[in-house]
């Protein structure tokens, strides 16, 4: 029922109890007039109810009124008391609320009941869920993108790469990956490739060598025995590099990796590299081309995050949609994650609505100490007048039959 048909009907319980009291108004004037004519007895026991019930009727008009506003307008004392009590009715709703609806044991039952995974799986899975939600927080990344200033966030990335590099060994950094790739035996496919490539280059360029040869040769040495040479040259480190290149636990091999080894150690342990790298460091990271680096590396983050949020067809979108995707059906099926969920949202409804509570009758009592006078007279009205009004009927009903026991004792023990 709206405000609108609550004072209907307030409305129409008013003219109800008013025109009880007009009627006894109306029979008292009347009883009193015949009897001055009249001298039926009965006559007096319909004056004395009518009157007395004229009397319950003003008395508890008064009562109710009184309540809400001054009544006839005037300011008698201990009047209009919901306006001139409003914060102290807004404190003690408050502290009502809070004690009996916001107590632990009270909340608890319901906190217990919460289950909203399955809820935000249902939401999530849906199609249009999914574009609103990647929608909105496009537009909130979005318009934070816009705001940011690009000087700004490169000065910032900036400090914090001179910040990091400060305090790292560069040398040890390379050597740990060394050594890690000697771990792996990643390098072994190094070696392979190269000693595949020598071969293969020796066998293509013979000719070279044995031009090599001639020019290195003796005149009065044939070319035939040169050739020879060139060829037993050729052919001998054609075969070395192939050995190395087909057997895996080749002395050359192993040679290499000691050498790479030793290298590594070197880096890590030698003081002189530390210098060296510190060196490069300095020479690649001046603040001037750092301040270049991070500008190109945020303005290249930015126009690439931009061109993702604004297509909707865009990799990142499509990455969402699929994560989400797989997150509503994990909500929805598997029941280990479920129970997380919903223990935590629980625990934490808990804990926060308990912490809170004091905030809760705060608003209540603000709230209402807030409203002005006249307006909360009004709501109040709006909700229990028409049950007060039944004050009144009553009260001029008690108050008839009462006048008329006192009347009739009068007459028959006086």
């Amino acid at each position: 029922m709206n405000d609108e048909a609550k004072r209907k009907q307030l409305r129409k319980y008013k003219m109800f109890a008013t025109g009880l009291f007009v009627l006894m108004a109306a029979i008292f004037i009347a009883t009193t007039l015949l009897q001055k004519s009249n001298p039926s007895h009965w006559l007096g026991y319909v004056r004395a109810f009518s009157e007395a019930a004229m009397v319950g009727a003003l008395a508890d008009w008064f009562a109710v009124t009184a309540l809400f506003r001054h009544p006839l307008g005037l300011p008698i004392p201990h009047t209009n008391l919901i306006e001139n009590s409003k914060q102290r009715l807004g404190d003690n709703l408050g502290s009502f609320v809070v004690s009996n609806f916001l107590s632990p044991q009270n909340i608890r039952p319901y906190i217990q009941k919460l289950k909203i995974s399955n809820f935000v799986g249902e939401w999530l899975g849906k199609e249009k869920s999914q574009e609103i939600l990647i929608r909105n927080l496009s537009d909130i990344v979005l318009d934070i993108l816009n705001k940011l200033d690009d000087t700004s966030v490169s000065q910032f990335i900036s400090k914090k790469v001179t910040e990091m590099t400060d305090d790292i060994k560069l040398n040890k950094v390379v050597g740990n990956g060394i050594s890690y790739i000697l771990e792996k035996n990643d390098h072994q496919r190094i070696v392979t490739n190269l000693s595949k490539q020598i071969k293969e280059y020796i066998i293509e360029n013979d000719e070279m060598i044995k031009d090599r040869v001639q020019k290195g040769s003796y005149s009065f040495i044939p070319s035939f025995v040169d050739n020879k040479i060139a060829d037993k040259i050729a052919s001998g480190l054609s075969d070395f590099f192939r050995e190395i290149e087909e057997d895996p636990g080749h002395e050359i091999r192993n040679l290499i990796t000691q050498k790479i080894q030793d290298f590594s150690t070197d880096l890590k342990e030698d003081p002189k590299w530390d210098d060296e790298f510190k060196t490069i460091k300095n020479g690649l990271l001046k603040n001037d081309k750092l301040d270049e680096y991070s500008s190109d590396i945020w303005v290249s983050i930015k126009k690439t995050l931009m061109k993702e949020l604004q297509d909707e067809q865009s990799s990142l979108k499509n990455y969402l949609t699929k994560n989400l995707n797989e997150f509503s059906e994990n909500l929805k099926t598997d029941e280990n994650l479920q129970n997380k969920i919903d223990h935590w949202v629980r625990v934490t409804a808990y804990k926060y609505i308990l912490k809170n509570t004091h905030q809760f009758g705060s608003l209540i009592s603000s709230t209402v100490g807030n409203w002005q006078g006249k307006e909360l007279s009004e709501k109040m009205e709006l909700e229990v007048g028409k049950d007060l009004q039944f004050i009144r009927v009553n009260g001029t009903l008690v108050g008839g039959l009462v006048g008329l026991i006192i009347y009739t004792i009068a007459n028959f023990f006086l």
